[in-house]
């Protein structure tokens, strides 16, 4: 059972949102100091609530909560900066970093390094960033601090450094190691990985190679649920994009997370 929680406001932003009853919200939550909840907006939905403009995803807030256990009840909330930019392709990226949050991180469980990486990424997808490195920096930072991060610099055997002009196999739970031309598995090449690991911008022949690794790095966590963002994504591309994506993403945050 969670404690209380009644004293001061929280930095914190909306993972998701639904409708709950009739006036109200079901909010999951992701705050500095508390980690990711559940709390009840009451009343969020009447006509004049300032709280269901404010309440939305990727818009910083300050939040009060009080009660017990599992889910919590909002006494207010207030802007905490203005709401991050996020158009194009960078509004789905956002969803897919809040899916990800939903399925990784249990609740009540304090994750402020975490919660810095997200708040960081999405002002980086805002800012117009290359979208692929921003993501795969922020996976691997979050497994790095959920313990789950394999070394991407160092060979496991005998720990020396990776090396740019060579190609290694990257096995959850066992980490890096130089991998032979014909050795089975998905090889990734030395300079992919010692760009994840140094967090820089990933070059063009790296990309797929860093998508296809963090995926699979991931995969163990997230649950057999494909997940919505990626659906999304694939939707939109086959419907020609002749659809702006904003009008595809609201269908992510209507969608209950079963």
């Amino acid at each position: 059972m969670a404690a209380r929680r009644d004293a001061g406001l929280l930095r914190a932003l909306v993972l998701h949102r639904r409708d709950y009853g009739n006036t109200s919200l079901l909010l999951d939550l992701f705050a500095a100091g508390v980690g990711r909840f559940p709390a009840i907006a009451k009343g969020a939905r009447r006509g004049r609530s300032p709280a269901s403009a404010l309440l939305q995803p990727f818009a910083p807030i300050w939040i009060g909560v009080v009660g017990r256990g599992e889910v919590l009840t909002l006494t207010g909330c207030e802007a905490a900066g203005r709401p991050f930019a996020l158009g194009g392709r960078a509004l789905p990226c956002a969803f897919y970093l809040n899916e990800v949050l939903l399925r990784v991180l249990g609740r009540h469980d304090p994750q402020d390094a975490i919660f810095a990486f997200y708040h960081a990424a999405l002002g980086q997808l805002a800012a117009g960033e290359d979208l692929d490195s921003v993501l795969r920096r922020f996976e691997l930072r979050l497994l790095e601090a959920l313990g789950y991060a394999p070394g991407l610099d160092l060979v496991v055997d005998g720990g020396v450094a990776v090396e740019p002009d060579r190609h290694y196999l990257v096995e959850p739970g066992r980490g890096t190691r130089a991998a032979a031309a014909d050795a089975p598995g998905e090889r990734v090449c030395g300079a992919t990985l010692l760009a994840l690991a140094r967090g820089e911008t990933l070059g063009v022949a790296q990309v797929r190679e860093a998508r296809a690794l963090l995926r699979r790095l991931l995969a163990p966590h997230l649950g057999p649920k494909p997940l919505k963002s990626r659906e999304l994504f694939r939707r939109w591309q086959g419907a020609g994009r002749g659809r702006s994506m904003e009008e595809f993403c609201p269908q992510m945050n209507a969608n209950e997370r079963k």
